[in-house]
């Protein structure tokens, strides 16, 4: 079956564009048209939508506070917001969006945050649902943020490979290729402990893309990752650690 689609917007013509690139994008069924939150709710009670395509601002009731009413359904339809204030991106994401594209929204930009947005488990959503703000963040996040050429970019954690630190930054490699965040190791670390383990100190390696060693020469080791030809060399210092880990797996 087709994944079903609700497009909520208060303009005519971005709800008109948003309808033509579903076309041409093919693989969807357009259920819905509504104009702002309480609408969408009311179709989403309706239709049971697997998607729903939400600007942010709106009368009567915006995208923010419908999209927070929908994450504590008990299963919520995924949201991909689409606005032209980049500045929303992480109150969007505090509220389950498993996309963000920005207007005038692109074909091949709708696209991938479809794409995506099919792939978000429900258990993912139920995590996130629980996070009423950035701030106060009790759990782990799915998905990465990142500012790039393309606007803001949701990168799904379960896509990552690695993250490599080098200056202020941080490279965020993924199934898609790589993108640059300010956060630091240690709070990714943090974060993340439990999916990703250190090789190096300005190296985490997912460990669902851990392969194994190979040695470069003595007492120097690098790591085989699932799917990459690259290899990351792993410190002497963190070399015990990965080999008890890859005996476990």
């Amino acid at each position: 079956m087709k994944p079903r689609v609700i497009i909520c917007d208060d303009e005519r013509l971005a709800r008109e564009r948003l309808v033509r690139l579903l076309e041409d994008i093919g693989g969807y069924e357009l259920v819905g048209l509504a104009e702002h939150g309480e609408q969408a709710l009311a179709l989403v009670e309706e239709c049971r939508p697997d998607i729903v395509l939400m600007d942010m601002r709106m009368p009567v009731m915006d995208g923010l506070t419908c999209a927070r009413q929908l994450s504590e359904r008990e299963s919520p339809p995924a949201i991909i917001f689409c606005t032209a204030f980049d500045e929303h991106a992480l109150e969007a994401f505090s509220v389950t969006a498993s996309g963000y594209v920005l207007k005038p929204v692109s074909r091949e930009s709708l696209r991938e945050a479809l794409t995506r947005a099919c792939r978000v488990s429900q258990l993912q959503l139920g995590t996130v649902r629980q996070q009423p703000t950035i701030t106060e963040r009790t759990t782990h996040r799915s998905h990465i943020t990142a500012r790039t050429h393309r606007g803001i970019e949701l990168i799904p954690i379960d896509e990552v490979r690695y993250f490599l630190a080098d200056h202020k930054y941080v490279t965020v490699r993924h199934e898609h290729g790589e993108v640059l965040i300010d956060e630091t190791l240690k709070e990714l670390e943090e974060e993340f402990g439990d999916r990703f383990i250190r090789i190096h100190r300005n190296a985490l390696l997912s460990l669902n893309f851990l392969e194994g060693l190979e040695v470069i020469s003595t007492g120097q080791y690098r790591v085989r990752i699932r799917g990459l030809d690259e290899r990351l060399v792993v410190s002497r210092r963190h070399l015990p650690e990965l080999r008890e880990t890859l005996h476990r797996v």
